[in-house]
């Protein structure tokens, strides 16, 4: 779930400070002392959309025996964590993130031996699981909810209810005019409780009071819950939005100013919605979850339990979900400058901006991670080219950091069309046929290609939830491992090399655009191999001059260890740096030895 954000001058310059970060800072250039590093800190994260990724039971719907099943795969591409968007039980009007009850599965996904068995064969491989927390919100079926529309003791407030407010016809309102992220009024009235529920998103999915010590505490207990399952992490959903601005004495909540972005007044970008976003107590709700890692490791042993951010925010906020100087917050606040800052006909330009926007603002001690796509965006190969996905794969790869790949992107898989009829989404299916393209997260979560056979191998029954994409005949697994050269292979070969290369886990870096065209990393680390990333992004052929225009302490000449699909260099050869010829859409990542 995402959002656009404009941000506020004043509170980035509170948000810096707090940080103890520097208003600006350059990072065409930056060396790194040797560390030892935990596992998470250059690890290959792998989303897994449960319900498009491997169907065991013919119903059409991926599931947990499914993805079980394909384990060894995750294993054999060198992914070190699966993440799992939501598995818990759920109506399914927005596809789990609707949840009716946080301590069990989804029928149609399996059961808790079904997730214990998943556990125990991702252990046995040496993979690691992170599930995803959606704590903003429950299901409106959701027993909390019920017992709050009955005004049950103890479960009052567990959301935020309002009586509203009486219009000059004598008329109920909404307490506010905040929007809801599928359209509409952010506010639902309930006809048993006689007051106004607040709901960020579908009307079927109801905030949670954070304001409410006790829904803190049973948050916390959702938790540990899964800690002794055996997962190894989690990510969290729209972490932003877990508190809103407080009403006055009389109930009412403070309306939003009109953003100007967009005259759609239906749309959540019509407003700021600066009262429903980025308060700073969300940021200490974060500290307190990161307490409760710590706690657990602590108390139990084992490795690092992490947490993943889902933040589409303002650097000035999101860099603070890092921690500060005296608390600890996430590992990963997830980076999606490479979605929010790069997409259809980026330059070279943009790429260095995305990289730099994380990483001179990220804090002293932090790391990094990069992320090109997830299940609510366009696939990477459709909004990049197909042409570019290698060297967006290696781009993610040859940063410092650790990298996020959505399922498919290994393959280069592009987004499937689906029709008005077909769609599913309530991001969409809440517009109408003239809009709802722009709105619906569908064509990037059709099934997963496996096979050419029927149904990409992914299910054996007679349909599938969504429609396949077209292309899943010459685009899977099958394929793509029979051919000489693929993105899949390409991809593997990027995560051996990182796993192998002291330079990629701990070297210092610089970067830099050449022109519209050609971006340039380079790696380096002393007594290991120097490794060059160069790729040309632009629309026409570029001969670039490496020495001269980026670093005159390279060699003269560096040696192919990676190229992408359609280049005609291959591994082993050698590259003139001073004059490096590249076509369009061509990447490679040259090495000394």
């Amino acid at each position: 779930m995402e959002k656009r954000q404009r941000p506020n001058v004043f509170l980035l310059l509170i948000g810096l400070l707090s940080l103890g970060l520097p208003t600006s800072k350059s990072c065409q250039e930056m060396t790194n002392s040797e560390v030892t590093q935990d596992w998470w800190q250059s690890a290959q994260f792998y989303q897994i959309y449960p319900r498009s990724f491997m169907d065991s039971d013919g119903d059409g719907i991926g599931d947990l025996k499914g993805i079980a099943s394909k384990l060894q795969y995750l294993k054999d591409i060198g992914v070190t964590a699966a993440w799992l968007s939501p598995i818990y039980t759920s109506p399914m009007v927005d596809f789990g993130y609707d949840i009716s009850n946080f301590f069990d599965i989804q029928p149609e996904y399996g059961t808790l031996e079904d997730f214990r068995q998943l556990i125990a064969k991702a252990k046995e491989l040496g993979l690691k699981i992170i599930l995803d927390f959606v704590p903003n919100h429950s299901s409106t079926e959701n027993e909390w909810f019920k017992k709050s529309v009955n005004r049950e003791r103890g479960y009052e407030d567990y959301y935020v209810w309002s009586n509203g407010k009486v219009d000059e016809n004598g008329q109920r309102q909404p307490p506010s005019n905040w929007l809801s992220g599928f359209r509409g009024s952010a506010w639902q009235w309930n006809d048993q409780r006689q007051q106004y529920y607040l709901h960020q998103f579908a009307v079927q999915q109801a905030d949670l009071n954070y304001r409410n010590p006790d829904v803190v505490d049973q948050m916390k207990r959702v938790l540990r819950y899964w800690l002794d399952m055996g997962v190894d992490g989690f990510r969290i959903d729209a972490a932003t939005l877990l508190f809103e601005a407080q009403p006055d004495e009389n109930g009412i909540y403070p309306d939003e100013e009109v953003s100007g972005l967009t005259d759609d007044k239906e749309d959540r970008n019509y407003l700021k919605m600066e009262k429903v976003d980025l308060q700073p107590e969300s940021i200490d709700m974060i500290y307190q979850w990161r307490q409760v890692m710590d706690d657990y490791q602590r108390i139990h042993g084992g490795e690092t339990r992490v947490l993943l951010i889902e933040t589409y925010a303002p650097m000035w906020y999101t860099m603070q979900m890092y921690g500060n100087s005296t608390t600890k917050g996430a590992e990963l606040p997830f980076n999606f400058n490479l979605i929010t800052e790069v997409d259809t006909g980026f330059t070279a330009g943009d790429v260095q901006k995305a990289v730099d926007d994380w990483l001179t603002k990220m804090p002293a001690g932090g790391t990094a991670n990069w992320v090109i796509g997830n299940h609510d965006r366009r696939r990477a190969s459709s909004r990049y080219g197909q042409h570019n996905i290698d060297a967006m794969n290696m781009l993610v790869m040859m940063l410092p950091g650790a990298s996020v790949t959505y399922q498919g992107e290994e393959l280069g898989m592009t987004d499937g069309v689906i029709s008005w009829e077909d769609t599913v989404d309530p991001a969409a299916c809440n517009s109408n046929p003239e809009i709802f393209e722009n709105l619906t997260r569908d064509p990037c979560r059709t099934p997963f290609q496996w096979r050419s056979a029927k149904n990409a191998g992914f299910s054996e029954g007679n349909k599938t939830w969504l429609p396949l994409a077209g292309d899943y005949k010459t685009v899977n697994v099958e394929m793509e491992l029979a051919a000489n050269k693929s993105h899949l292979k390409i991809y593997k070969d990027l995560v051996q090399l990182r796993r192998a290369s002291k330079t990629l886990q701990q070297g210092a870096y610089k970067y830099k655009a050449l022109n519209d065209g050609v971006f340039v990393l380079k790696r380096y680390l002393a007594g290991e191999e120097t490794l060059l990333f160069v790729a040309n992004f632009g629309e026409g052929s570029y001969s670039v001059n490496a020495l001269e225009n980026f670093d005159t302490t390279l060699p003269s000449s560096m040696n192919v260890k990676i190229s992408s699909l359609d280049s005609k260099k291959y591994a082993g050869i050698p590259v003139n740096l001073d004059k490096i010829a590249l076509e369009a859409g061509e990447a490679l990542v040259l090495g000394t030895k």
